[in-house]
């Protein structure tokens, strides 16, 4: 796949139901009909500046922790924002939030952060607030389907 575009998928996901959710992610971005993307997947503590560098596109993946993001997805920020501010401007890139509440707060620190990077953001996020519900996982499917469509057209 050397011509292929590269999208790398962030997600913190310690528990069951958020691992359904990066899944669902992962198998919306690898749908069969997609031919040529490169999916990587990456928990926030295990990528770096190189996978953000390797990619054309991210999804990034957040449980909501005190009204902010994951610490790991905070940690990821900060190893990369540096290495990456001058080389990834323009990088599209979508989100989603498992909330116990609103995610307000975690949506702020994503786009506060991102905007920072000057990423572009090109998929409205999906936030997955309250009580876990089987359509957060379609939710996260058609997530990562989009994204890794408009790729691998060449929309992005």
């Amino acid at each position: 796949m050397e011509d292929s575009k590269k999208l790398l998928i962030v997600t913190h996901a310690p528990s069951p139901n958020t691992r359904r959710l990066r899944d669902a992610v992962v198998e919306g971005a690898s749908h069969p009909d997609i031919d040529n993307v490169e999916v990587r997947v990456r928990a926030p503590l295990d990528a770096g500046p190189e996978d953000v560098l390797w990619s054309d596109a991210i999804i990034l993946g957040t449980t909501e922790n005190l009204g902010y993001m994951s610490g790991a997805l905070k940690d990821f920020f900060d190893r990369s924002y540096y290495p990456c501010l001058e080389k990834t401007q323009g990088l599209p890139f979508s989100y989603y939030i498992r909330a116990g509440h609103d995610g307000t707060g975690t949506r702020r620190a994503i786009e506060s952060i991102t905007t920072g990077l000057r990423w572009r953001l090109v998929q409205e996020p999906v936030l997955c607030r309250g009580e876990f519900r089987d359509e957060f996982t379609s939710q996260c499917h058609e997530l990562g389907m989009t994204l890794s469509a408009s790729l691998d057209a060449g929309m992005l």
